[in-house]
């Protein structure tokens, strides 16, 4: 699994997901020049990079999401996660979408922690 970070996630998670999984292929919006990118902009740029988007945006991006989904264009997934959840929950849950996915298995999908 390939994963993009929305600008304001969680610095922590990030951190510990990378400990946890020293191979996982994440990157930040804001590393990538994403750092002033809407929604829609950050959603084309990870659908062309074939990366989900883990995100605390829970307000608006599964919008922006399903309306890529619904206008027939990429979008291999969204992971909303709740900005006050516990970072060890948050971990243990995405250790296990990472552990238990397939490749593609996340298009067109958004997925709401906990799970």
């Amino acid at each position: 699994m390939r994963f993009l970070t929305d600008v304001n996630f969680n610095g922590h998670i990030i951190r510990a997901l990378r400990r946890r999984h020293p191979g996982l292929d994440l990157v930040r919006a804001v590393d990538e020049g994403l750092g002033q990118t809407s929604d829609p902009e950050l959603l084309e740029w990870a659908a062309g990079e074939d990366r989900i988007v883990l995100t605390h945006d829970i307000a608006t991006m599964a919008g922006y999401a399903y309306d890529r989904v619904d206008a027939g264009e990429r979008m291999p997934g969204v992971i909303e996660v709740p900005e006050l959840m516990p970072v060890g929950r948050v971990l243990d849950d995405l250790t296990m979408l990472i552990g238990a996915s397939l490749p593609g298995e996340w298009n067109g999908q958004v997925i709401y922690l906990p799970i």
